[in-house]
């Protein structure tokens, strides 16, 4: 597959704006059981998925504003824990974090032109990475954990009470 041309950052922006209701929408009333849950040991639970939602969008608000405001600046890998140890917070208080900080991040992404998607920082790992290429990895970043906390959602509370309806659904949590 050939790498596709720099697009505009609206398609990104308006994703990344949808992200803090669809998390609350689904999360709102959910009890810590539901959001605490691990389907194995070694997998997240929502709590833990939020939690590392917040840990990136720090990362890359930091690098998108680094980028709009440096000539290429280095961006360092991230370097999260390995096994992403968690710090302790509730999925209440990450997404109550989460929400203000994506609502002031995307306010400021629309306050640069449009032709800074082009603009590029060094990514230590990476190479050459385009302004726009980062706000289109954390919108897809933001769709796989939507699906990762639909499913983590779908597998705890409904999967297992639908009986013989079972055979037409398989969660991966």
């Amino acid at each position: 597959m050939q790498p596709l041309s720099p697009s505009p950052l609206q398609a990104p922006i308006s994703m990344l704006e949808k992200t803090p209701a669809v998390l609350q929408l689904l999360l709102g009333d959910l009890p810590e059981d539901v959001l605490e849950w691990k389907p194995a040991p070694e997998r997240w639970s929502i709590a833990e998925v939020l939690e590392h939602m917040l840990m990136i969008e720090k990362l890359y608000e930091q690098r998108a504003r680094r980028i709009v405001l440096e000539d290429s600046p280095v961006l360092p890998k991230s370097e999260a824990p390995e096994g992403q140890q968690r710090r302790g917070k509730t999925a209440g208080q990450s997404l109550d974090e989460f929400v203000p900080l994506r609502r002031a991040f995307t306010f400021y992404l629309h306050s640069i032109p449009s032709t800074a998607g082009g603009r590029t920082g060094h990514h230590a790992e990476l190479g050459t990475v385009t302004l726009s290429q980062m706000l289109h990895e954390l919108a897809n970043h933001d769709l796989g954990h939507l699906r990762q906390v639909a499913e983590l959602y779908r597998a705890h509370s409904f999967y297992p009470h639908g009986g013989p309806f079972q055979k037409y659904s398989n969660p991966k949590p």
